[in-house]
């Protein structure tokens, strides 16, 4: 079977996951690693004051109203 919308593909991955264990290990890896990535670059980014300073960069650049 080909999955041929969004939700098909869907379904087809979470039989796969269930049928062979390593892919899910293998996506739990990956996730872990994205989100570790993820942490350092906004640590690196906004430094110790993070919520001040991510507010501060989501004004500047309109995803948050000014006050």
């Amino acid at each position: 079977m080909r999955p041929m919308n969004d939700l098909e593909y869907v379904e087809f991955y979470a039989e796969k996951l269930k049928e062979d264990g390593s892919l899910f290990r293998q996506q739990k890896i990956l996730i872990e690693s994205q989100l570790k990535s993820s942490q350092s670059l906004f640590k690196n980014m906004f430094g110790e004051d993070f919520k001040t300073n991510a507010r501060k960069y989501l004004k500047a650049i309109g995803l948050l109203e000014k006050d």
